[in-house]
This record gives structure tokens, C-alpha cells and sequence, in this order.
């Protein structure tokens, strides 16, 4: 009957505006449009994007910290009647072959991992924490000698500018000793981030230490 055809008409388009039209919903992912999620990494899988992205952001905003520091230490040199050159230590320049050194050997190690060479990678990676605690030592050898010599953070600016600088530097290195003994001790298959790619994100860190490093102690010597 007509009359019952349009009733059945009204009924299907109110159920449609009501539900939203019935239809089959998308699945779960989007718009389904994507190889039924093929091509797309398990919800428990990060992005290595991630983790080299936050290792750059991390030394660009230590780089800004410490050309800060440099900016401020030519100043204060440049126009200072009161500055009196401190006298490097000795230890300072053992200190920086043992840092360099610490380089050579993650270096060496990072290779022995990737030829899967695990015996060797770890020797090679203990090595380097070593080097880098002999390092922290070496600098506190380093200020000990200073405060032998009546030398302090507060004598004039330039002991102040130098205990900066390696104290700043010190804590910062102190950071990497510890990523380095995390890999140390962390397990090939454990951890949601390969081995190979916490290592290598270590390194990155490593190597910027150590030229800052050298960054900062040519500045010391040449600013005297």
C-alpha cells in the first residue's frame, strides 16, 4: 500500500539520521586505507626518530649553556683590571688524552657489536667507562692542586671561570659515565630499544663531551 510504503520510507530515514546511516564502522586505525595496518610499526615498537631527536635537542641546549658561558668569560676578560691567569695543572693534559682516549675505545666497541662480537664489545665498552671515571678523578686531582696553591673559586674571575667551566663540564661527563655504565650492564634482548641503537645514541653524547672539552681547555689556555 502507498501508505505503508512512505511510513517504511520515514522509518529508514529517521534510523539513518539517528545512527548515524547504519553503516559498517571503519576498523580500528583510521581509515582503513593503509593495508589493513600492514605497513604501519606495533603500538610497542618507538620510532628511532624519537631518541636521536631528543640526543640533538639535549647537546644543542648544552652547546647554548656553555657558548653562554664563553661569551661571558672573553667579556669579562677583555675588560678586567683584576684577572689573574690561572696556572693549568699538568693532570689537565692527561686528563684530555685518557678523554680522547675513551672515544677511540666506544669507537672500537661499537664495531666489535655490530660484527657481533658481544665478549669483545663489552670489554672494549668497559674500558671506556673506566676511562671516563679516571677522567673525573684526574679532575679533582686537578682542583686539589689548585687549592694547594691558595688557588680558589672565589680568588678572582679567572679561578672562578675555570672551577665554571670544569665543574659544569664535569657534571655533564658525569651523565655520560652513567649512560655508559647502563649499556655496561643492560642485557642484548632487553628493553624495547635495540642495543646497537642505545649505543649508538651513548656515543653521539660521548663524543660531544669530549670535544667540548677540548673546546674549554684550549679556551682556558689561551685566555690566560
Amino acid at each position: 500500500m502507498p501508505g505503508t510504503t512512505a511510513l517504511l520510507d520515514i522509518e529508514v530515514v529517521a534510523e539513518d539520521i539517528g545512527g548515524g546511516g547504519g553503516g559498517t564502522p571503519p576498523p580500528d586505525g583510521g581509515d582503513g586505507g593503509d593495508d589493513n595496518g600492514k605497513n604501519r610499526r606495533p603500538d610497542n615498537t618507538p620510532s628511532p626518530k624519537r631518541y636521536y631527536t631528543a640526543i640533538a635537542l639535549g647537546l644543542v641546549s648544552i652547546l647554548m649553556f656553555f657558548m653562554a658561558l664563553a661569551s661571558a668569560f672573553l667579556l669579562r676578560r677583555s675588560g678586567s683590571s683584576d684577572w689573574v691567569p690561572v696556572h693549568l695543572p699538568m693532570v689537565l693534559w692527561i686528563n684530555t688524552l685518557v678523554l680522547m682516549g675513551s672515544s677511540l675505545t666506544l669507537e672500537l666497541a661499537r664495531k666489535r657489536l655490530a660484527d657481533s662480537n658481544l665478549a669483545a664489545f663489552r670489554t672494549l665498552w668497559t674500558v671506556t667507562t673506566g676511562f671516563g671515571a679516571l677522567f673525573l678523578i684526574g679532575q679533582l686531582i686537578a682542583w686539589r692542586q689548585l687549592v694547594a696553591q691558595g688557588v680558589y673559586m672565589a680568588s678572582n674571575p679567572a679561578s672562578s671561570f675555570f672551577y665554571i667551566f670544569t665543574g659544569a663540564h664535569g657534571v655533564h661527563l658525569l651523565g655520560g659515565v652513567a649512560g655508559l655504565l647502563y649499556v655496561t650492564f643492560r642485557k642484548v634482548d632487553t628493553g624495547r630499544i635495540p642495543l646497537p641503537m642505545v649505543a649508538e645514541v651513548t656515543s653521539y653524547y660521548w663524543h660531544f663531551m669530549d670535544g667540548l672539552w677540548v673546546f674549554l681547555l684550549a679556551l682556558l689556555y689561551l685566555g690566560k
